[in-house]
């Protein structure tokens, strides 16, 4: 992790593999991920010139340039849980700029030991910045 204070948010060497090559075809990128079913559950990539963010969603951080927002309700869900960005074999099937690659972002979590929970940083709404 590499520094002392425990990240929210980290990604594997595929997912910065396809965020690399994503943000150099389209320029910078952003991650959403909303909470609810389906679409709502997994990363939504797009450009950041694209994405208005609402007040209440939370940055867990940012993956080579990308900030990762998520969706207050999400959020509220997952905050004890550290979120790991991949990518996989296949198709997102969503307007997701992955969508078309051969790749798909998912995400996958495991949950923060005590230790890890107490050196989590401040949560960070868009609203309050």
């Amino acid at each position: 992790m590499g520094s002392p204070i425990t990240e929210r948010v980290s990604a594997t060497p595929a997912a910065v593999a396809l965020i690399k090559k994503l943000s150099a075809q389209f320029g910078p990128i952003i991650f959403l991920q909303s909470g609810g079913c389906c679409e709502g559950s997994g990363p939504l990539c797009m450009p950041a010139n694209e994405f208005n963010p609402s007040p209440s969603d939370v940055i867990l951080g940012e993956i080579e340039g990308a900030i990762y927002y998520m969706g207050d309700s999400h959020f509220s869900f997952a905050e004890n849980t550290h979120t790991i960005l991949d990518a996989v074999t296949g198709s997102s099937g969503s307007f997701s700029l992955d969508c078309g690659t051969g790749m798909a972002f998912i995400t996958r979590g495991r949950l923060y030991n005590d230790e890890e929970i107490s050196q989590l940083p401040p949560v960070v709404r868009v609203g309050y910045r």
